[in-house]
């Protein structure tokens, strides 16, 4: 299983499950728009640094964001 691209799909799933739109995402952890498309479909290797602001944008813990 490819770890980016489960991540991806974790992260688009939370994101539709809110009824938020990429701009949304990206507004609310303050990350590029095309970053976040690129994490969705398993394009980047995210940060530390990103992952906290992505579960923090959900309000989640981290584990919460990467249990796969």
């Amino acid at each position: 299983m490819d770890y980016y691209k489960s991540l991806g799909i974790r992260i688009r799933k939370l994101r539709v499950d809110r009824g938020w739109s990429q701009l949304d995402l990206s507004l609310e952890a303050n990350i590029n728009r095309n970053y976040i498309c690129d994490l969705e479909n398993g394009r980047r290797n995210p940060t530390l640094e990103m992952i906290i602001r992505i579960a923090d944008a959900f309000e989640i813990e981290i584990s919460e964001l990467l249990k796969l």
